[in-house]
């Protein structure tokens, strides 16, 4: 199962190799099959073990078991059949958003080639500049992509009692569980931090998969029945355990999903259901426009009732909100917006904010926008509180 970035589609692959596209309220819109590698192998020799979207929500990436990953265009509302070859070779590679193909695990840990590809558990981290790798003897395998990896060592991470069939990766360690009942938290060195032994458990059976929130504050680990939640402590450093989720009748859990937003989990079960939760703190209305829903303790997903706001993260600063014809900033970590300008502009990359960039002396904050007032004239605004709001300055665009 798997999300797109732009949160308005849903992907499923049931076991007949056949892809249900669902939009963000659990409608289905549309399916396609998948197909084999060596179509004389027949459509039942291949399994498919992995799906993730493209950046833009406009291409889906399906890995399979007859090595080979596909790439399907499926477009804004519906499937184009047929897929791209993107690599048939017998090493685990990675595919960038130019269309490039690197080999990333091979060269880091060449004993795993041979487990790799029997291997199904394969996790990114929240950041989505690194790979988890499980293996059947029980090893984690770290690799860290461009900056990422002037944080951690690369290659082994660490070798986990039994095959880490749940696997996840959060923002302050790593959480692994499987066949013997025992969840075991990971410091980003591979040293334990914390354990949860559940082995003694009559009503407990085997944890079969994990999921990280995109904030990487919540895991979930789905075994038969039951849901474990287990949330990160900023306060205490630990991780807690939540009341778990017990549904008579669900069966084993084999697959999980998050929205992109963090606000719903999604559950797929042996028997071939899919259960959606909701998942919230608490919810508010903000100026009667919009719903604020708390998905953990540094994190909202934000709906507006009138659902014509378009939301832009690119920059790692501040949020841009366009509604109609009002361009609204908001800094990560502030309750208040930064402010808001007029502007017919709505592309982001016609927009430049600096935060903090290049501090003078004397002031505190040095928070400036750059936009395009009319086809031709460039617009600063010095968004400093120690300014006057709005005070900004034009001159002809070249």
């Amino acid at each position: 199962m798997a999300w797109s970035q732009n949160n308005a589609k849903y992907a499923v692959c049931t076991v007949d190799r056949v892809v249900l596209l669902y939009d963000e309220h659990g409608e289905r819109r549309d399916k396609f099959s998948t197909k084999p590698a060596d179509m004389k192998c027949g459509w039942k020799s291949y399994m498919v073990k992995g799906m993730t979207f493209s950046p833009d929500s406009t291409k889906i990436a399906i890995r399979q078991t007859d090595n080979i990953i596909y790439v399907y265009k499926i477009g804004e509302d519906c499937p184009i059949p047929g897929g791209m070859s993107v690599s048939q070779q017998k090493v685990p590679r990675a595919i960038h958003p130019d269309g490039k193909v690197q080999r990333v695990l091979s060269p880091v840990y060449s004993g795993l080639q041979s487990t790799l590809l029997s291997s199904d558990w394969l996790k990114a981290s929240c950041s989505g500049k690194g790979i988890l790798s499980g293996h059947a003897d029980g090893t984690i395998v770290r690799y860290l992509f461009g900056d990422e990896g002037s944080r951690g060592s690369q290659g082994k991470l660490v070798n986990h009692p039994c095959p880490p069939y749940a696997l996840a990766w959060a923002t302050n360690s790593i959480v692994a569980a499987g066949c013997d009942r025992r969840i075991v938290a990971y410091g980003k060195e591979g040293h334990v931090l914390q354990t949860f032994d559940y082995s003694r458990n009559p009503q407990e059976r085997e944890f079969t998969t994990a999921a990280a929130s995109p904030g990487g504050q919540s895991v979930v680990l789905g075994s038969y029945d039951r849901l474990r939640v287990f949330n990160w402590s900023p306060r205490r450093s630990i991780w807690e355990e939540a009341k778990p989720k017990e549904i008579a009748n669900l069966y084993t859990i084999t697959a999980l999903a998050w929205k992109r937003d963090g606000s719903r989990l999604c559950a797929g079960t042996l028997c071939g259901g899919v259960e959606q939760f909701d998942c919230c703190l608490r919810r508010s209305i903000y100026k009667n426009k919009f719903e604020l829903t708390y998905v953990g303790p540094s994190q909202i997903a934000l709906q507006g009732s009138g659902g014509n706001e378009k939301y832009f993260f690119e920059n790692e600063n501040v949020c841009m909100i366009f509604s109609a014809g009002e361009l609204t900033l908001v800094e990560y970590g502030s309750n208040d917006s930064l402010g808001s300008v007029h502007t017919e502009f709505m592309n982001p990359h016609l927009i430049s904010i600096r935060i903090n960039k290049r501090c003078q002396r004397g002031m505190e904050d040095n928070k400036k926008l750059a936009y395009l007032v009319d086809i031709k004239t460039i617009a600063i605004v010095n968004e400093d509180s120690t300014y006057v709001r709005g005070k900004h300055s034009s001159f002809p665009a070249t």
